[in-house]
């Protein structure tokens, strides 16, 4: 009802001419002293044709309308053709259209182009980064003082954010790198606290975790980055105390008993360069950490939820698939 409708205001304008057409026609005819008869006869006729007339245009007008419908719900895909229409301004139109789309398309060829150039650069520039990062770090293992403790700590900083540039470009790749498959978690997260293990010693905080034999469909790799990235927020705005690391079917919780997070900031922690009340407490908060944390578990199908209470601590929960999820 509501196409039939669009319809008539669609072609308002023809259809009051055929109206006035109509109404002159009668008008005419009754001045001329024609019979009334003829005269009704003949209006009916040509009302006839006209509600023909109109129910061909409704009915041509229904189909076009639900092609370019579905060429709609499919405006994500390459559209092969668009309707033509024999009206020289509506096919303008089209064409004006079909130019656009060509402009897009090469446009979005560009754009992954460079993109993966990009990529590419800043993969070589991670690897090769990592060279100068490995004598600096055996140049700082010989040596037991502060200072040496202090710059391997900043270097172990330059680590991971070297490793957030190269996820950060990954996870705007479309997932060409994304492999699913059934996984443990221990060696996943024992891996992670390998790893930051110099930061627990010290910090002095206690990790809290118990190993476990759950599995977990999903990519090992960014599940991996995740954690890590959830151990070194913990890791940051706990300055004593302990980080607790609990598995349970489905599900991986981080908490600690750091500075907490305001209600206000809960909200927007996942936004890119969000860092709220904490991020101006640690001036050395980008607010690109958590992000990467969302993007990576929408790249796995994984969900997370945030529990703190400003001054008490933190906890923030990974819930896993339980079923494989379509790459």
């Amino acid at each position: 009802m509501k196409l039939f409708f669009r319809f008539i205001l669609d072609n308002i304008s023809v259809l009051i001419c055929y109206l006035i057409s109509v109404v002159v026609y009668m008008v005419v005819f009754s001045l001329y002293y024609i019979e009334t008869e003829a005269v009704v006869y003949a209006t009916i006729v040509i009302l006839f044709a006209i509600a023909v007339i109109f129910s061909v245009r409704f009915i041509r007008y229904v189909l076009r309308y639900k092609r370019i419908s579905r060429l709609c719900d499919r405006i994500g895909c390459m559209i092969e053709t668009l309707p033509e229409h024999p009206d020289s301004i509506e096919g303008k139109y089209i064409e004006t259209v079909e130019l656009m789309r060509d402009m897009i398309s090469d446009a979005e060829a560009n754009y992954k182009s460079s993109r993966t150039e990009m990529l590419d650069y800043f993969t070589t520039w991670v690897h090769q980064i990592k060279i100068p990062i490995s004598v600096m770090r055996m140049e700082l293992a010989g040596q037991d003082t502060n200072e040496a403790r202090e710059l391997s700590s900043e270097l172990f900083r330059i680590e991971q954010y070297v490793e957030m540039v190269l996820c950060y470009f990954r996870l705007g790749d479309g997932g060409k790198d994304l492999v699913v498959r059934e996984t443990e978690l221990d060696p996943v997260i024992r891996a992670n606290v390998r790893k930051y293990a110099p930061v627990f010693i010290r910090k002095r905080i206690r990790l809290v975790y118990d190993g476990t034999d759950e599995k977990a469909v999903t990519d090992s790799k960014w599940m991996d980055f995740i954690i890590g990235q959830l151990l070194s927020n913990a890791l940051k705005y706990t300055k004593q105390g302990s980080v607790t690391i609990l598995v349970t079917t489905g599900s991986i919780t981080v908490s600690d008993t750091g500075i907490g997070i305001a209600p206000e900031d809960l909200p927007r922690i996942f936004e890119r360069g969000y860092t709220g009340q904490n991020g101006r407490i640690e001036n050395r908060s980008t607010g690109i950490g958590l992000y990467l944390v969302k993007k990576a578990a929408d790249r796995i199908g994984a969900e997370l939820s945030v529990r703190s209470t400003a001054g008490q601590g933190t906890s923030v929960t990974v819930t896993i698939p339980t079923e494989k999820i379509k790459e």
